[in-house]
């Protein structure tokens, strides 16, 4: 069996990736409504949302969990999250039922069907925020957004992936230059807030394996980015660094409203 995964939607106006095997069909955050969720599953074409073997949460932003609450009432799905981010978000999503209420804690694997999940923390200015590396039948595929900064215990984890979901935030001249109060432009560059194009690049530099090929940028702010300046910005820093982007590594865009194609990793 196959592992295969779609970026459903990704930046600051909300986030959801999907991932599946043939026995594991799995969410990651839902930063829609559940309405816009049933729609990005049909543009998708990945099947029902009810067949889910769970949602697991990166940590409690709104745009990563807005839809959780409604999904998880209506379609009677599994939550999973660790002891913190339930602290943070339980009064933002409403009531779940306590059987649907579920722990993942932070650096520890789950199984789900033939799918291992390893849970990892980040950078972010949340009360525990982690996110997820994916193995199956020795393919490896990594997500991680929303961090200030990737520590070497992070790369670690996350190194010689077959295909990665790498946040690649901002252009740091369009922060600067843009409208934003100087508090958010600090909190943002500060090492709790998000990675920019540069930093991505010099981080995938050093984590790309033999087995590594495509990379999805993503998490791109909609004031403080564009899709080409994100992908030119990342190319060149790996360019620079010896990686044939375009040949041994290819770049992939994401959005905030269209799905990626469904992929093998």
């Amino acid at each position: 069996m196959s592992l295969k995964f779609s970026v459903l939607a990704s930046g600051s106006t909300g986030n959801a990736i999907y991932v599946e095997t043939g026995r594991a069909r799995l969410l990651v955050d839902a930063g829609l409504s559940a309405k816009q969720m049933g729609l990005l599953f049909e543009r998708a074409n990945i099947g029902e949302i009810t067949g889910l073997d769970g949602i697991l949460v990166t940590h409690e932003h709104s745009d990563h969990i807005k839809g959780i609450g409604v999904m998880a009432r209506k379609f009677k799905l599994p939550v999973y999250a660790n002891t913190n981010t339930w602290r943070a978000m339980e009064g933002l999503i409403g009531e779940i039922p306590t059987e649907q209420k579920f722990e993942f804690g932070m650096e520890t694997v789950r199984t789900f069907g033939d799918l291992e999940v390893e849970s990892f923390g980040v950078s972010h200015d949340a009360a525990e925020p982690m996110f997820y590396v994916f193995h199956h039948e020795g393919r490896k595929l990594t997500l991680m957004t929303d961090t200030g900064y990737v520590s070497d215990r992070m790369k670690g984890i996350i190194r010689e992936s077959d295909s990665m979901i790498i946040e690649s935030n901002h252009d740091i001249n369009m922060l600067m230059m843009g409208r934003y109060p100087w508090n958010i432009k600090r909190r943002i560059l500060g090492d709790h807030g998000h990675i920019s194009n540069e930093d991505c690049g010099h981080a995938l530099a050093d984590v790309i394996g033999d087995k590594t090929k495509n990379i999805y940028l993503a998490h791109l702010s909609k004031d403080n980015n564009m899709k080409d300046i994100a992908r030119l910005a990342v190319g060149q820093t790996l360019e620079s660094r010896g990686f044939a982007v375009g040949e041994d590594i290819i770049l992939h865009d994401t959005d905030a409203s269209i799905p990626t194609k469904l992929a093998l990793v």
